[in-house]
């Protein structure tokens, strides 16, 4: 999700959250949410960068390349479900 968001525009940390927030109801805590940003920095799929004094997080063009990969795969293994009922006949 944290990839899908960032694909959209570069976001902080808290931006992310309340992204979170609103699609799943509740805020992802920071001991949960930083960890999983830096795991992604280290795998090349995100860059950090300074504002002021907030940390922005933005895709690179591996991730962006990531992200397409699993938006297909996505639609692949869940695509029957996400059709109407008519337009699965």
């Amino acid at each position: 999700m944290l990839l899908w968001l960032l694909c959209k525009r570069p976001m902080y940390g808290q931006e992310l959250a309340e992204e979170i927030a609103k699609r799943r109801g509740e805020k992802p805590n920071p001991g949960t949410i930083y960890p999983a940003l830096k795991h992604l920095e280290k795998r090349g799929l995100i860059q950090m960068r300074s504002e002021g004094r907030k940390t922005v997080y933005e895709l690179t063009a591996q991730g962006q390349t990531g992200v397409a990969r699993a938006s297909v795969y996505f639609c692949q293994v869940f695509g029957e479900i996400l059709r109407s009922p008519s337009q699965q006949e």
